[in-house]
């Protein structure tokens, strides 16, 4: 598919990476400014308040460069319909389970991230949930596909917007592990976005995703030992034995393309119900 030619949506591509560099620097800004109010506050509501002066400011940064760029910035937070969330849950799960977790689980961890899970081992509280599980999610998907992968699509073909933008929001996790699943959960958000336009369900796909990861900080931290990557384990002693590892695999390859193929029809039926009432 040929590019387009507009030179007046925001971000380009050059844009979009110094969106990510602007993402960096306040972290390490922001960080650096709260740290000094963790013995009073605590560290999970630091740790909140860091991430969303972040997030917070980046966003209004951009939405206003977008606004000044374009005159408008515009936002859908509808959801299309119950059938196209529950689809889009299910899917999600089944992608963590059946891809992106046997993947990301063989990646070793570097020692500076498996400090980092040791440290927050215990930040499994309302501060930390309201940043993974809320926060984030709607910060993030605001961010990469609400301006970034939104601006991309109005300038190059979707599936070079698509990939650019996942790869620029794995990037943003500065480490490997969540590289690849923030990448591969950014192409699934990113082709729903195209297909929708509405912010409202990568949003809903990012929530699901960081729930589940929550979960699992929440019980692993009291079962599990964090000093050991799970890289040092096969696949098969990670999901308990060659028969559980064959059967939840198929089972969650299945259903995750099963509803893809489900929210594909979803779509092209809205698609067509949108031009008959045009």
């Amino acid at each position: 598919m040929a590019e387009i030619s507009n030179e007046e949506s925001y971000p380009n591509i050059r844009e979009s990476w110094r969106v990510l560099g602007t993402i960096i620097l306040f972290q390490l800004l922001f960080s650096i400014t709260v740290t000094p109010f963790e013995t009073t506050l605590g560290k999970e509501l630091t740790s909140l308040i860091s991430y969303v002066l972040t997030m917070g400011t980046t966003f209004v940064i951009i939405h206003r460069k977008r606004i000044n760029r374009q005159e408008t910035s515009n936002y859908d937070f509808g959801i299309g319909s119950i059938k196209i969330v529950l689809l889009l849950c299910f899917a999600t799960v089944a992608i963590l389970i059946g891809i992106e977790f046997p993947i990301v689980s063989q990646i070793p961890i570097p020692e500076y991230m498996q400090k980092i899970l040791l440290d927050s081992e215990s930040d499994t509280g309302v501060y930390s949930f309201i940043t993974i599980v809320i926060a984030a999610p709607i910060l993030e998907e605001l961010i990469f596909r609400g301006i970034i992968l939104n601006g991309l699509l109005k300038s190059y073909s979707p599936l070079k917007s698509i990939i650019i933008s996942s790869l620029l929001f794995g990037l943003m996790h500065l480490n490997p592990g969540q590289f690849i699943g923030a990448s591969m959960g950014g192409i699934l958000s990113g082709w729903v976005y195209f297909k929708t336009k509405k912010i409202t369900l990568p949003i809903i796909i990012h929530m699901t995703n960081n729930f589940l990861a929550f979960l699992a900080i929440y019980f692993g931290s009291r079962n599990v030992n964090l000093t050991k990557s799970t890289s040092e384990y096969s696949l098969t002693e990670l999901y308990g034995g060659t028969t559980n590892l064959i059967i939840i695999l198929t089972v969650a390859v299945t259903i995750a393309l099963s509803s893809i193929y489900l929210l594909d029809k979803e779509f092209q039926k809205k698609q067509k119900n949108s031009y008959t009432l045009h």
